[in-house]
């Protein structure tokens, strides 16, 4: 059984966000997904859209999160929760995180992408032309790098797909070269 039948089978074959059944896809849930169950839900493309691009948050199409937040399903509670923190200024949607329930690994999850925090309290990563660095971006090496605590050095021009950034210092990001993980010093780096 595939992971798009797994999902479809949890969710009663209906987006696990707003309960609607047509146009669904798998959305894998950052910063760094694990996929598969437990890192993936099943959305309705309009979901991902509002999701991904927070400039056409609908609220009044969040307001389904009413029931979703209570899923027993944690990468669900994850996105409603981030959706609810997001469209917190509209005033209902605090009223449902004041009661909404995760422990203390789920709610740091939650919290991951900085979803829900001020401008000023986020942690930002920039490439060495200042443009934001985001999880999943690719991005180029602008000057050979040794990497610590090995022979291994990674050349200018290498190409690092889907990296990961280090939420509790905007100064550095991971990702893999020549199949090795290694964490890059985002002044290091271009954005492609």
């Amino acid at each position: 059984m595939g992971l798009i039948d797994e999902l479809r089978e949890r969710s009663g074959g209906i987006c696990e966000l707003s309960g609607v059944a047509e146009d669904l896809i798998i959305y894998e849930v950052p910063p760094v997904s694990t996929g598969g169950l437990d890192g993936s839900i099943l959305i309705s493309r309009t979901c991902k859209d509002q999701i991904e691009n927070p400039e056409t948050t609908d609220s009044n199409h969040w307001r389904c999160l009413n029931d979703s937040m209570w899923s027993e399903h944690d990468v669900v509670k994850v996105v409603a929760w981030r959706m609810l923190s997001r469209l917190k200024s509209e005033g209902w949607p605090q009223d449902l995180l004041d009661m909404m329930y995760m422990d203390d690994e789920t709610l740091a999850w939650a919290k991951a992408t900085g979803e829900g925090m001020s401008d000023s309290e986020k942690i930002i990563h920039r490439d060495v032309n200042g443009n934001i660095l985001e999880n999943g971006d690719s991005v180029v090496l602008v000057k050979d790098l040794k990497v610590k605590g090995s022979s291994m050095v990674a050349k200018q021009g290498t190409a690092v797909r889907r990296i990961s950034l280090d939420h509790e210092n905007a100064e550095y990001i991971e990702g893999k070269v020549d199949g090795q993980n290694i964490v890059i010093v985002t002044k290091y780096v271009k954005k492609l």
